[in-house]
């Protein structure tokens, strides 16, 4: 039946090497509004970071809260710990990620990331031809630091809903105009 009482999901959170770069990323490039920041979370004499965030007992974090758009959350984290690894996982990788953002026009999402410093573009846009999101037209990018992205236009209509009562969140007015 899934968790109790569940309603929504209310945030999605990454890791970054650099807690204020990417606070700026995100709020300058991408658009979204700064909710707050604190830390450092840290418990240096005791293990807390390790029973309840499952990372060394001496680690230290920093953490912003940012708002994208009408319905998601996202809680960006700068750790430091001893044993800290440092690179980022591929998508083909176990914990694999990458954050989508649809958009009304990817060519032209598109033509304003490539103008900004440090992000790089992944190819060309595609769109799909056959199968359960024909229409769908998509690229990947990369943040100044490697985090992977997706700009996205589903169109409404795409041919799973002819399969199925489910829907994805069809997104309403840009971030801009609320």
């Amino acid at each position: 039946m899934g968790v109790p009482g569940a309603r929504a999901v209310h945030h999605v959170a990454y890791t970054v090497p650099d807690l204020e770069q990417a606070v700026r990323f995100f709020v300058d490039v991408i658009g979204a509004e700064l909710v707050y920041e604190l830390g450092p979370v840290e418990d240096p004499d005791g293990d807390w970071m390790t029973r309840k965030l499952g990372v060394d007992s001496k680690a230290s974090t920093r953490i912003a809260m940012l708002r994208l758009g009408p319905v998601t959350n996202l809680e960006l984290f700068e750790y430091t710990a001893p044993d800290q690894r440092r690179e980022l996982p591929r998508n083909s990788d176990w914990g694999g990620h990458h954050l989508a953002i649809h958009v009304d026009d990817v060519d032209a999402a598109v033509a304003y990331l490539r103008e900004q410093p440090g992000v790089t573009v992944m190819g060309e846009p595609e769109t799909i031809e056959e199968g359960p999101i024909t229409g769908d037209r998509w690229v990947y990018f990369t943040t100044p630091w490697g985090m992977q992205m997706e700009l996205i236009n589903l169109p409404p209509g795409a041919p799973f809903e002819l399969e199925t009562d489910a829907r994805l969140y069809a997104p309403g007015v840009p971030w801009r105009n609320r």
